[in-house]
């Protein structure tokens, strides 16, 4: 799948790379350009790696509520949460955000489990008054983010930024386009991600690209927000949590599970997993002894045995060294753990906390 951006970003110089499945910019004036402006000002930033699906009817809540494992019901007209589809093992099939609109629920996910979500949704779909639409094709994204995010967004939409909860949404017109704007963080700062119709999201674009300018911002790449979300302690799916682990795994329990809403697709696994209190691997945020990234799946190892591995690296100015996440034994888990790999040691930094996206 392609970024509809792809001739606005050209222009702007942009490097064009496969992520998951998606061609997006790898990068635009270059790493550290961008990370700075990611830090210090605002960032534009293509997030065309979403598939986008869209429930009516008037089961749709009730329907999506039974299986994924946060509570739909729960949300009201302009409001959004996290979720996991799981299989009936408790393996996470896909990652999920979901808002609540007026006549619709908007469920985003990623365009590399396009074609297994559609499958999924439809095929439990059985006595429920509910139509799926596939609107991947016809809606496309983007997010500005860091600390002058707040000025561009009270700006464009007359809205103020801390008004809006997490994944809380908003319909707005930004440059003449219309779109819905959701408070999102992809790195830990503040900043909005934008829905628009593909038709629009050029339009869009040329706006913020504006606005951003104008700060003393900049678009960034996938490549700067790699190791901007890793400072952040922000996994992605499907390179740190995909169909291999269960959500304790993946410590995502926190914040894409509800342990009250009752019965969904994998929850006995869950359940069970909650009660016997641990499970034998966890995903860790990393920090390594060398500047050069290790691969995706570098194996890690304790006192001579195979104990984990690597799922996603990059080099880090803030901690001067390269740093990622990854699987590690239970014994390992701890922060001041020490594993080794072929080309040096990691350091375990914290034993991970999904933040709240």
């Amino acid at each position: 799948m392609e970024t509809p951006l792809k001739n606005d970003e050209t222009a702007l110089g942009a490097q064009f790379k496969e992520y998951f499945g998606c061609v997006l910019p790898e990068s635009f004036a270059g790493f550290d350009d961008e990370y700075r402006a990611a830090r210090e000002s605002v960032a534009l930033i293509d997030t065309n790696w979403h598939a986008t699906f869209k429930l009516t009817g008037p089961d749709r809540v009730r329907y999506l509520n039974a299986i994924v494992t946060n509570n739909v019901q729960a949300l009201g007209e302009g409001h959004g949460t996290l979720a996991l589809l799981l299989n009936p093992q408790g393996r996470i099939l896909a990652e999920l955000e979901i808002y609540g609109m007026k006549e619709e629920l908007l469920v985003r996910t990623h365009a590399s489990v396009r074609e297994a979500m559609a499958a999924t949704l439809d095929k439990y779909i059985i006595m429920d008054d509910v139509t799926l639409e596939d609107a991947t094709d016809t809606m496309g994204s983007m997010a500005i983010e860091g600390p002058r995010a707040g000025a561009i967004i009270a700006e464009a939409t007359g809205l103020s930024l801390e008004g809006f909860s997490e994944l809380a949404t908003a319909r707005v017109s930004v440059g003449g386009a219309r779109c819905v704007m959701a408070r999102r963080s992809h790195f830990g700062g503040p900043g909005a991600e934008f829905i628009a119709p593909r038709e629009q999201v050029a339009v869009l674009w040329k706006q913020l690209h504006g606005s951003v300018h104008a700060e003393h911002g900049a678009p960034i790449g996938m490549k700067a927000l790699n190791t901007l979300r890793l400072e952040a302690g922000v996994p992605w799916f499907p390179a740190d949590f995909n169909d291999t682990v269960i959500p304790h795994e993946a410590a995502l329990e926190g914040t894409y599970i509800s342990f009250t809403k009752g019965c969904y697709t994998g929850q006995e696994i869950v359940e069970r997993v909650r009660s016997r209190g641990h499970v034998n691997r966890r995903r860790v945020a990393l920090e390594f002894s060398v500047a050069e990234p290790p691969a995706f799946a570098t194996r890690l190892f304790a006192e001579g045995k195979e104990i984990g591995l690597v799922t996603s690296a990059a080099f880090s100015p803030a901690a001067r060294t390269a740093i990622g996440m990854g699987y590690v034994r239970r014994e390992q888990t701890p922060a001041g753990s020490i594993v080794e790999f072929q080309n040096g040691t990691a350091t375990v930094s914290a034993a991970a906390t999904t933040p709240r996206q």
